[in-house]
């Protein structure tokens, strides 16, 4: 994708799963990225994993989202590193999520998390971001746009971050930087995995009714998505969200079902 090489990005939440799949994409692609978790072994080797791979870097610093210290640690290692700071992709979160049991200590704590964040990262990054023109890419979820049974923060968070995402849109297009939402679908990751036994196929056919696609996605297929609003392409992009669901928020109640099939049965 165009624009992407010799750039320099901070994506959060990127030692493991879909985070990790978001930096290994960018560093393909020639881009510099700032691995910020809190995850110091997994996110050590993942940057030494993808150390001058594809033309990219890669560079562990570890982050607590909730800490703006270590936000100001990341964007500080990136300029000192590369001298430049391009996009920031906001993976970073928690699943902590009791339902209607959930504690006021849990509620925050899954604000704070999910949406502050990321809100704070994108602040101190906001200087070096103008000086680029450059992109933000915020984490939503199917989740954040439907009812979901046993589960209240996580979609409320990310329905947050939709939201913050149009308002960071708006206030930021003086300085030329775009921001916009991924929501993926059922992917293929961590929590399907250890949910599912390790059962890819089983995950598939549970996900089936309700993916257009028919399977859940793949790591790479979000992270293709991220590069995408990242990239020159989407230059006239900003304040929206890209669905990277397989079809699953365009299907109503009725899913795949002939409802009126069975009704004249």
């Amino acid at each position: 994708m165009k624009g992407l090489r010799d750039k320099v990005a901070i994506v959060t939440g990127s030692a493991t799963s879909i985070g990790a799949s978001v930096a290994r994409a960018f560093v393909e692609a020639g881009t510099h990225v700032i691995i910020a978790d809190i995850a110091e072994e997994a996110g050590g080797a993942l940057a030494e994993e993808l150390a001058g791979d594809g033309g990219g870097n890669a560079k562990f610093v570890r982050t607590d989202v909730t800490c703006d210290a270590d936000l100001k640690a990341a964007v500080d290692a990136a300029i000192s590193t590369w001298g430049q700071l391009d996009f920031v992709v906001n993976t970073a979160c928690t699943y902590v999520d009791n339902g209607m049991d959930s504690t006021r200590e849990q509620f925050l704590e899954a604000l704070n998390v999910n949406a502050a964040g990321g809100f704070m990262l994108v602040q101190y990054a906001r200087p070096h971001l103008k000086a680029a023109k450059g992109a933000v890419v915020n984490f939503g979820s199917i989740s954040a746009k439907i009812a979901q049974p046993g589960r209240c923060l996580y979609p409320m968070t990310k329905g947050a971050i939709h939201q913050l995402t149009r308002n960071e849109a708006l206030l930021l297009a003086e300085d030329g930087i775009r921001v916009n939402t991924v929501s993926p679908g059922w992917t293929w990751c961590t929590i399907m995995d250890e949910v599912s036994g390790g059962d890819r196929p089983k995950t598939d056919r549970v996900a089936e009714p309700f993916h257009m696609t028919g399977r859940v996605g793949d790591q790479r297929e979000i992270a293709d998505a991220v590069l995408f609003l990242c990239s020159d392409h989407a230059s006239f992009i900003t304040g929206t969200d890209l669905p990277v669901d397989g079809g699953y928020s365009a299907l109503g109640p009725e899913q795949k079902t002939d409802a009126l099939g069975q009704l004249a049965d």
